[in-house]
């Protein structure tokens, strides 16, 4: 599953990786989680940043859903076998089968966290570039009490590759690269290019570390929670994205003295309050 998740670029960068507009009031979140409005992209306005609420209620529902994630392989592999080459059922869910084909997004994330179950300690997993975009789709719903307009998204899953399998996962968000941004959020789109993005990230180009358990509680959204409390599950050698840091600091808040530029932009501390 992917329940939980982190957006804390700044709005600068976001936009200038994804060639796209905000228009009104952005904040970091340390701890995005159903329910919350967040930043996506959409298939029938690839150019403007929109605040879409986590958790997908299709059109014909009677009464909101939030359905957060949407496997690729639908009600197929259910042990979730990493090496299933089967067909990509979420073309044949109800829930899915619309917005798969002619409402995909792109949801912006900074990283993700997983072991969100009372016996597990999390992990906060990322990746070496960032921003980074998840696979998606969105759907508009009314609701009947009130007529309210409800956009709203689901990230797409995948078996966990060998990196999410050693932080105890089972399953992983579909990540895509920013190659393929411009064709997935292509009208028209045929299917098997469709499924075919649907795959999982190289798991050599991804990296973790524990975190609190205050991570758990959904009410927490501060940034000491993405503090590290044990060492990274792989050794860092290298500047992460260091151009990047130099304009415009990292976690989305002020950019530190020249002197801390040679932390990784993931993997240290974060700036205490």
């Amino acid at each position: 599953m992917c329940e939980r998740y982190v957006l804390v670029d700044k709005i600068e960068v976001i936009q200038q990786v994804f060639n796209a507009k905000f228009e009104g009031n952005y904040e970091p979140n340390f701890n995005i989680s159903v329910g919350n409005k967040t930043l996506v992209l959409t298939d029938d306005k690839p150019q403007q940043l929109q605040l879409f609420q986590f958790g997908l209620t299709p059109f014909w529902a009677e009464k909101q859903m939030n359905l957060f994630n949407a496997r690729a392989e639908g009600d197929s592999n259910k042990d979730n076998d990493t090496n299933f080459r089967g067909s990509k059922g979420i073309i044949l869910k109800p829930e899915f089968r619309k917005p798969i084909r002619s409402q995909r997004c792109l949801i912006v994330a900074s990283a993700f966290i997983e072991g969100l179950t009372n016996a597990v300690t999390p992990y906060l997993i990322y990746l070496k570039k960032r921003p980074i975009a998840f696979a998606g789709i969105w759907d508009s719903w009314k609701n009947p009490e009130n007529e309210e307009i409800v956009n709203s998204f689901a990230i797409i899953t995948v078996a966990a590759n060998s990196f999410m399998q050693k932080v105890h996962c089972s399953r992983m968000p579909v990540i895509l690269t920013e190659y393929y941004y411009k064709t997935w959020l292509k009208p028209g789109l045929n299917l098997g290019t469709i499924t075919g993005l649907l795959e999982q990230y190289p798991a050599n180009a991804m990296n973790a570390y524990t975190i609190s358990n205050e991570i758990k509680n959904i009410e927490n959204n501060y940034k000491k929670l993405l503090n590290p409390i044990g060492d990274r599950l792989n050794p860092e050698n290298k500047i992460f994205d260091s151009r990047r840091i130099n304009e415009y600091g990292y976690y989305g808040h002020k950019k530190k003295k020249t002197e801390d530029l040679h932390k990784p932009t993931l993997g240290d501390k974060a700036n205490k309050d």
